[in-house]
């Protein structure tokens, strides 16, 4: 197995939503998390915006994003759990090509180590759309930190063995040359 030095680090461009009614840049504190975490891992803060709790809200942002040819993955945060205003995962979920079910599984994992059984209330959820990587984080900033400390920070780190998403990403639209 190679050493994490015997490659060089490839910088992933993200854009970061935060799901919520009553939040601003100001107060967003889930969000400043990711930010801070995906700049400080050597990546590209492409964009980041703050929507309202609504499933047509969420999809524009998301669709908009992932015919960006300068994004690569996006992260939203809040909106996961089981309140009448939580529509994150319905309103993304439909438009995966593919769904990341070991990203939840594992996120479960990391969480019930820090909050126990609560980890059951959030419907964190992953998959991809057409090329781009998408996850539907909890809104606070603790979810944001394990998933980022936990899972994503690794796996979107090229120097990462066994694999990573980063030498992955080339082949993702091999669906398109084989005609679907």
């Amino acid at each position: 197995m190679p050493d994490k030095t015997e490659r060089s680090f490839i910088p992933v461009r993200f854009a970061v939503l935060t799901v919520s009614d009553t939040r601003r840049m100001e107060d967003d504190r889930s969000g400043t998390t990711l930010a801070e975490r995906i700049e400080a891992a050597g990546h590209v803060l492409a964009d980041r915006r703050i929507v309202p709790d609504d499933v047509e809200a969420i999809r524009m942002a998301v669709e908009l994003w992932c015919t960006d040819a300068n994004i690569d993955a996006i992260i939203t945060t809040g909106g996961t759990g089981f309140t009448g205003r939580d529509v994150t995962p319905e309103a993304i979920e439909p438009l995966f090509d593919k769904r990341m079910d070991g990203f939840s599984q594992v996120f479960h994992r990391i969480s019930y180590d820090k909050i126990g059984t609560s980890t059951i209330q959030s419907r964190a959820t992953a998959g991809l759309i057409d090329q781009t990587y998408v996850f539907a984080l909890p809104g606070s900033p603790g979810a944001c930190r394990d998933a980022w400390d936990g899972i994503l920070k690794d796996q979107f780190d090229y120097r990462h063995m066994p694999c990573n998403f980063v030498e992955i990403m080339p082949r993702l639209a091999e669906h398109l040359k084989r005609g679907g």
